[in-house]
């Protein structure tokens, strides 16, 4: 695919972020991030909700100070945020009209200029020149048509008459992508681009922005389109020394050295605890000699005691400024996601559908039956009715036509999309002793209602697990979650002894389950 940017704007393309801070409310929110892109660079920002990634976007947008640090950028900046900018009334058109800006100002500086030439008027032939050459920069004339060509791949609205109010939020967002893909920007910042795209939009936005020859940075977590994009990545997420760490590359190369980064960190955080209880035992060791050993034997003299006494008192207070000066300067490391032991129910069927239909939901009959280890991925388009038909497995909608048979004894675990958790209860409160490591110990001991999104999640998945399921009910279980707790949780699925049952759109987690069967809807 050819290019809509020209060398000259190429080249004018670059963001660059040094030791930047930000706080809300003197809560830090990113600290000491670096970034260094220029033309052709395609960098991923990655990182569990709360992180910070949407902030970072802002920042490099220069729409969200800093309150420490650097920022440069260089070249045209198109956005695509998680919002909107105008309301129900302005049209398909106006929003196009907005998004393609600096071309239609391009080309309206050209004819001023133009007519100015026309007219011989002093410094027409500089004017001109400038004029068109902006033009050239943003390819100007050629815009509308990258556009509609956008639109088309998008699956999006065209009719630019068309108010806003009339389409979803799938649909303004469609057609607000298509414009910042043909808009000829030096700078792309994506924030979650792959949402609300159907497998075509999806194959067109990774192609556009594989060819894409400026700057592009992308908040996303579909793990499918940050393995065909980014060339390098930047995680927020926590590291040893408490800073972002930058990885070339790819994303491959990034999920290969996150891993070993992190294995070292565990091993350095866990040698310099042994060392600390090498000291303590050595100190407590010490102690007991001064308490009981320096004491003679019977038939000893004063003498004995009193020369014995000081050798031991020495030795404790010496271990004791060991133990003292001994700091453990690595943290710990985010424990790691741990699937708990779950059993295999024992009967030959645990869960069986009959001709399982939902009025308006699901209509075409649906036929099933796990037992024991099955797996089983749902799959179809968005409204096909995949969410409604793991609640009426779960039992938790009837359904209209058909039947669902539930083993006696077993025991069932579903994981909606939807959270119902009380909002003042605690996770600790909810969870009691059980961790598997999916939330921090901060997170596990403030309301509900203050959690993020991926802390939310993280607990109802938590909760589901914590019960020991023998049948898992999974609902788009990568939402919300990090690439790294999702290939956590996907290795885990691989080897549990329960029956599965997935519903994903996930592009990844389809191509790590392709050797499941498919009940496509």
């Amino acid at each position: 695919m050819t290019s809509p940017l020209s060398p000259a704007l190429v080249r004018t393309a670059h963001v660059r972020l040094s030791d930047v801070h930000v706080s809300f409310g003197g809560r830090p929110v990113l600290a000491g991030v670096d970034l260094v892109a220029a033309a052709g660079d395609r960098v991923a920002i990655v990182g569990e909700n709360g992180r910070g990634k949407t902030t970072l976007l802002r920042v490099l947008a220069g729409t969200q100070p800093v309150d420490h640090g650097e920022v440069r950028r260089a070249g045209s900046i198109g956005v695509a945020d998680q919002q909107i900018p105008w309301g129900d009334q302005e049209t398909v058109g106006d929003l196009i009209d907005l998004e393609l800006a600096a071309v239609r100002n391009a080309l309206a500086c050209l004819e001023d200029a133009t007519t100015a030439l026309a007219e011989g008027r002093p410094g027409a032939d500089d004017a001109f020149a400038a004029a068109l050459s902006a033009a050239e920069t943003l390819d100007a004339w050629d815009a509308d048509r990258r556009v509609e060509v956008s639109l088309a791949a998008l699956n999006a609205v065209d009719d630019r008459s068309r108010p806003l109010g009339t389409l979803s939020v799938g649909q303004r967002h469609r057609v607000r992508l298509a414009c910042l893909l043909g808009a000829g920007h030096s700078v792309l910042l994506l924030d979650e681009p792959t949402n609300h795209l159907d497998a075509s939009g999806l194959a067109h936005l990774t192609e556009r922005l594989r060819a894409y020859p400026g700057v592009v940075v992308l908040v996303s977590h579909d793990r499918a389109l940050l393995a065909d994009v980014a060339t390098s990545v930047l995680d927020l997420d926590p590291s040893s020394d408490g800073r972002p760490r930058g990885y070339g590359g790819g994303y491959s190369a990034y999920v290969e050295a996150r891993q070993a980064e992190r294995a070292r960190w565990e091993a350095l955080h866990a040698e310099q605890l042994a060392e600390r209880q090498r000291l303590a035992d050595d100190l407590s060791a010490a102690q007991n000699r001064l308490r009981d050993n320096w004491r003679p034997e019977k038939g000893h003299g004063k003498h004995t005691r009193a020369t014995r006494a000081p050798g031991l008192v020495r030795a404790v207070h010496r271990r004791q400024e060991e133990l003292n000066a001994h700091v453990v300067a690595v943290p710990p490391p985010p424990a790691r996601f741990a699937m708990p032991e779950l059993s295999q129910h024992q009967g030959t069927v645990a869960l069986r559908a009959a001709g399982v239909t939902v009025a308006g939901r699901l209509d075409h009959p649906v036929d099933l039956t796990l037992g024991g280890a099955d797996r089983l991925v749902v799959t179809g388009r968005n409204g096909a009715g995949k969410s409604t038909l793991l609640a009426v497995l779960a039992g938790t909608l009837e359904p209209t036509s058909g039947t669902v048979t539930r083993a006696r004894s077993v025991r069932i675990g579903w994981l909606g999309q939807e959270s119902a958790l009380p909002a003042r209860r605690t996770a600790a409160e909810l969870l009691g002793s059980a961790d598997l490591g999916l939330l921090s110990g901060y997170d596990r001991h403030r309301p509900i209602a203050e959690l993020s999104t991926g802390a939310r999640r993280r607990l109802d998945l938590a909760l589901v697990l914590a019960a020991r399921p023998q049948v898992l009910l999974l609902d788009e279980p990568t939402n919300h979650l990090s690439a790294t707790l999702v290939d956590e949780l996907t290795d885990a699925l691989h080897s549990t002894s329960a029956a599965a049952v997935v519903a994903t759109h996930d592009r990844q987690l389809l191509r790590d389950t392709a050797s499941w069967p498919r009940l496509a809807l």
